[in-house]
């Protein structure tokens, strides 16, 4: 296995050990800026409002997230590895 995939593996492992939402905050808080955070939250929110059917204009309106960003999100949502869908509940349905 190459150092960097050890390197991911390791990372896999760190947010496995997660258990409350204060040890997430407090990984994140010493894994990434402020900024980067906040960028993820506001791709989770983009893909959630999409799950919901909400349009790119409305999602932009609501997030002024990029239309480069949202596309990017789009397609991660139609051709991607499901995690937004698995992991980001919507409309009360249930994914896990």
């Amino acid at each position: 296995m190459k150092e960097n995939d050890l390197q991911l593996e390791g990372l896999y492992d760190l947010f496995l050990k997660l258990e409350t939402r204060d040890d997430c905050r407090a990984l994140l808080e010493d894994l990434c800026t402020y900024k980067e955070v906040e960028q993820m939250a506001q791709r989770a929110y983009a893909a959630k409002l999409f799950l919901e059917g909400k349009t790119y204009n409305e999602i932009i309106a609501e997030t002024d997230i990029s239309s480069t960003t949202l596309s990017r999100i789009s397609r991660s949502l139609m051709h991607g590895s499901g995690g937004y869908k698995k992991f980001i509940d919507y409309d009360g349905k249930d994914n896990g």
